[in-house]
């Protein structure tokens, strides 16, 4: 049941992403976002399980030595589960201060910058454009340099300030920041996060078609903004979403088709089902597994206390 409980979220999250997939993109992104949160949390919850089997152990009147005796793997299995749980929080807490530190670098850069509403222009050769959420009470900017503003063509630079315009206001930042975050919990999760940033992308891309009327602008935009800014490092990821990262290809092709059209009522029932069981399945797994481990721990303290000479197999059985 820890085996399983634990290795879940590689299939929970492959599943995730090959819906999203077939999904528009803001039903993507939030499928996604509530994919990884659940899958951490019945992660964090089997972990939490077995790091308490010796101290369920101690509450049943089970001495220190005897839980040793009769399971020998217990302490170094809660141990390792303290470990991890500890590491993550660590992981956790560094992550939360690095999203911070480049919020508070980008904000620098963005004092350099002039501009009406929420524009901002950057002085500097280099091409770069991108979503700059609010921080200590000041709004969200989209921020442009005048590298950016030179290579796009008038109508061009409308779909990229559209863009940068939709992550502000669909506050892509959180959702991005919420899975990268969790994306720490499991090593599985870390594909939600590549995946969640393409989709953000694709979301704001729409946007961006629907502002301007005409998708193949908005493609050839999106095309002109990556292929201006390849030859400029950038510190990308979150909170910096820009109409310049992800696979630019992919979401050139999605623009020169049709919009996407809402899921239909089966489709969106099917796709609900899905994740809905995928969830379901991690949340009893991991409420099994503490249950259980809970239950097996009375168990064999009542069989311990009644017949001290013998029950090495109770302790067997939580060791599985």
């Amino acid at each position: 049941m820890v085996v399983l409980t634990l290795a879940f979220p590689w299939g929970g999250a492959a599943i995730a992403r090959r819906l999203a997939a077939v999904l528009p993109p803001r039903w993507a992104c939030w499928l996604l976002t509530g994919a990884a949160v659940l899958l951490a949390g019945g992660t964090i919850s089997a972990l939490v399980g077995l790091f308490h089997v010796p101290f369920l152990a101690s509450l049943e009147q089970l001495s220190f030595t005897r839980v040793l005796e009769e399971w020998p793997a217990a302490v170094p299995l809660a141990g390792a589960a303290g470990a991890v749980m500890l590491a993550q929080s660590v992981l956790l807490v560094r992550r939360w201060l690095q999203h911070r530190s480049l919020l508070k670098r980008a904000w620098l850069v963005a004092d350099e910058g002039t501009g009406d509403g929420d524009l901002l222009v950057v002085p500097g050769s280099y091409v770069d454009a991108f979503a700059l959420p609010g921080y200590r009470g000041r709004r969200g900017r989209v921020v442009m340099t005048s590298g950016m503003v030179r290579s796009l063509k008038t109508g061009e630079r409308g779909v990229l300030l559209a863009h940068e315009r939709a992550h502000l206001a669909g506050r892509h930042h959180l959702l991005s920041a919420v899975v990268d975050l969790v994306a720490v919990v499991h090593p599985a999760l870390r594909s939600l996060r590549t995946s969640l940033a393409f989709h953000l992308e694709r979301w704001a891309d729409e946007e961006a078609a629907a502002v301007v009327g005409d998708r193949r602008v908005a493609a050839a935009a999106v095309a002109r903004a990556a292929l201006a800014g390849a030859a400029h490092g950038r510190s990308g990821g979150y909170p910096l979403l820009s109409a310049t990262s992800g696979p630019v290809p992919q979401r050139v092709e999605a623009l020169l088709l049709p919009e996407p059209a809402a899921p239909h009522g089966a489709f969106r029932r099917a796709g609900a089902v899905s994740l809905a069981g995928t969830v379901v399945v991690a949340a009893v797994g991991a409420l099994a597994l503490a249950y259980g481990l809970h239950e097996y721990v009375e168990y064999a303290a009542r069989q311990l206390i009644g017949a001290p000479s013998g029950c090495s197999s109770c302790w067997n059985l939580l060791g599985a």
